[in-house]
């Protein structure tokens, strides 16, 4: 039995393989401490009954995320089911009688960077979407912005979606994948009455260095993104400070961040109520949002979530606090379940690609519903 992760989103450490039998750990993030992440595959395995322990689980950022997890298996890294696993006493233990010569395993099914060039070249291909590069990351790659509109002459609203400024969190840009498909369907009545009022900017992928790299939460500097809001630097965060100047440049008038979590097995938004600026407005906003949603979508909950910031007392480096506080908009996190959507259970993949593509089309009927009564802020 072979071991490799030296590939895009790779990550696995091998530390003592015994004939069909692996011990591993995870490496941690590029100049930083945090660690969940892992990608890897496995080969010269064809009719063998393999066991894998990764030893160090209950060391990593979020060891209540291994509660009630399966891990992501693929042949193909087209169709990706769920291993049966077990978390006892720090150690993630899974198994698998393989039915081919190599099997990927995952701790969500990846989206590579490849599939995210894919993704931005195929879009820019319709007349409503243009590509623009507004600035470099820590490794000078690209940052891609995709602009969705119409050609109706009248004022718009600017949306805004951003996803995976935690890298490792891939089915934030499997759901911006179902955004951008259903925005460019012109035979989809939702995105044509959208774009007849509302300009979208999108970014799939904040963070690609951190993606490339394997990294659950850091990109390459070891910065967390989204902790970098209040002040980010060209050194440090280099992604959010181009990406700030792009919605001064162009107006925000709503903001999602699409995330996932480790260990709430839901789908669910967590808002902005701790910022100074706070108001009934804004919540009343909020509450519309997410009742549109809820009664348009049987994936999406409310009961569910981290709770409520006190007032005052919101995390600022937050992209969304901050978002929300310096435009006045309705600003939310968006999080999709690593493990299973409770709601809906799916035994066979757990919450998925295909499921985290579907979330991102149907959060276009929930952006249909919205109405903001706050102007356009733009420099």
């Amino acid at each position: 039995m072979n071991i490799s992760s030296n590939f895009d989103s790779g990550n696995i450490i091998v530390n003592k393989i015994d004939g069909f039998s692996a011990q591993l750990n995870i490496r941690k993030d590029t100049n930083s401490a945090f660690s969940q992440w892992f990608h890897f595959r496995v080969d010269g395995v064809f009719g063998e009954h393999c066991t894998f322990s990764i030893t160090d689980a209950g060391e990593t950022s979020y060891p209540d995320g291994w509660e009630d997890y399966h891990v992501c298996a693929s042949y193909d890294r087209k169709y990706w089911f769920r291993v049966p696993s077990t978390y006892e006493n720090g150690v993630l233990s899974f198994e698998l009688e393989s039915e081919c010569d190599a099997v990927f395993f995952a701790y969500f099914a990846p989206y590579s960077f490849e599939q995210h060039l894919d993704l931005v070249h195929e879009a820019q291909c319709d007349p409503k979407c243009s590509l623009e590069v507004i600035g470099k990351t820590v490794e000078q790659r690209d940052m891609h912005l995709l602009k969705i509109e119409s050609d109706d002459v009248c004022e718009k609203k600017n949306i805004w979606l951003i996803a995976r400024q935690h890298p490792g969190e891939s089915m934030a840009e499997w759901f911006m994948e179902g955004v951008i498909g259903r925005l460019l369907d012109d035979d989809d009545a939702v995105a044509r009455k959208l774009l007849k009022t509302c300009r979208f900017y999108l970014i799939p992928n904040m963070n690609p260095d951190g993606a490339i790299a394997g990294n659950l939460r850091s990109n390459a500097a070891g910065a967390n993104l989204n902790r970098e809001w209040a002040s980010p630097s060209l050194e440090k965060s280099p992604e959010v400070y181009h990406t700030l100047a792009a919605m001064r440049k162009y107006g925000l008038d709503m903001l999602l961040d699409v995330h996932g979590d480790e260990a709430i097995p839901y789908n669910f938004v967590a808002g902005s109520e701790g910022i100074p600026s706070y108001n009934e407005e804004l919540h009343q906003l909020e509450e519309k949002f997410k009742a549109m949603w809820m009664s348009t979508c049987p994936d999406f909950q409310d009961t569910y979530n981290y709770g409520r910031d006190e007032p005052g007392k919101a995390n600022m480096g937050v992209c969304t606090n901050q978002i929300a506080e310096q435009f006045g908009c309705l600003a939310y996190t968006i999080e999709m379940p690593f493990k299973d959507n409770h709601l809906d259970p799916d035994p066979e993949q757990g919450w998925s690609a295909e499921k985290s593509v579907a979330l991102g089309e149907s959060v276009l009927l929930a952006v249909l519903g919205f109405d903001s009564a706050q102007p356009t802020v733009s420099d």
